[in-house]
């Protein structure tokens, strides 16, 4: 094919009619955007020789990926959450603000209105077999003054990958809690350690990272949104050392200082003064939250989420 369709002006009118440029009304920013995804699209299209059936086979899959309720998971497992952390990252920079822990992606799997705990929570509701977690740290600002009255919004996988509500075999809020920061700001909760887990095997995001050469598997970790009056809200998560995806995320989501040091404790007396008859871990994470400013872009992201039943 000799010389380019897309930069026609026929093709140019075509996706300026296409996005509303032609015409007064609506949400010009808007416009502009589709006005861009349009030709971008049309544009590879073009580039890589894509087919008419290539094309509506890829239709079929976004119809499939939605059904399936998986475009949170593909967003995630293509690396374009990730990047809207890090693009979030150097807007903030730019802006004068560094520091304090490290944001990383949300997922798809959190709840609104967990049960709320005062100082410290049980997580686990459910009999599970699994190892006992002990976790507590305490939430600071930037200059390392304790937060009172902050809330540690937690949520994580059972021993078997499973998400409370995403899997029916689990009770109500299991794995799930908000707890509010004590007077000196520290939290404490007791859990079970939780499990990596990978994308659904039968499912759309597994089927395109089959073709792409890629697994589609998480480290074993822990989510939280942090928040306190003032100050920034955090969406980070914690990995599980010594995982074997801890470096291989198909999710992107591990960062340097969200990989705390995991203690086992096998000491007969310790075993006894917690309750417990075998072996359990301990971690300890501090979260830093920054101050919130009117020069800083929007920390609190708003997206759809699954609603408890």
């Amino acid at each position: 094919m000799s010389g380019s369709i897309i930069d026609s002006p026929a093709a140019q009118q075509l996706f300026a009619r296409a996005a509303g440029l032609d015409g007064a009304g609506g949400n010009e920013r808007l416009k502009r955007i589709v006005q861009r995804i349009t030709t971008d699209l049309c544009r590879m299209v073009e580039e890589f020789d894509v087919t008419p059936s290539e094309f509506w086979t890829a239709v079929g899959y976004l119809t499939r990926l939605g059904q399936a309720n998986e475009a949170g998971l593909l967003v995630a497992g293509s690396g374009t959450e990730h990047f809207l952390d890090l693009l979030m990252d150097e807007k903030e920079r730019r802006a004068g603000l560094e520091g304090g822990t490290p944001r990383t992606i949300e997922g798809p799997l959190w709840l609104a209105d967990a049960p709320m705990e005062k100082g410290e929570a049980r997580l686990d509701q459910d009999p599970e077999q699994g190892t006992v977690l002990f976790m507590e740290g305490q939430v600071k600002d930037a200059n390392g003054t304790p937060i009172p009255g902050a809330v540690v919004d937690v949520w994580h996988a059972n021993t078997k990958g499973g998400y409370s509500f995403f899997d029916p075999s689990q009770s109500a809020w299991n794995l799930r809690r908000r707890i509010e920061t004590d007077g000196e700001g520290r939290y404490r909760l007791r859990s079970i350690l939780p499990s990596g887990y990978g994308c659904p095997p039968d499912g759309p995001t597994q089927e395109l990272l089959n073709h792409l050469g890629r697994h589609g598997q998480r480290p074993a970790h822990v989510h939280f949104f942090v928040e306190a009056p003032g100050h920034r809200k955090l969406t980070t998560q914690i990995n599980i050392a010594g995982d074997k995806f801890l470096h291989d995320d198909f999710a992107f989501a591990t960062r340097d200082g969200l990989i705390p040091e995991v203690v086992r404790h096998d000491d007969p007396a310790e075993m006894k003064a917690r309750g417990l008859g075998e072996p359990f871990v301990t971690i300890r994470f501090d979260f830093a939250l920054n101050r919130d400013a009117a020069n800083l872009p929007e920390a609190v992201v708003v997206r759809e989420h699954a609603k408890a039943a």
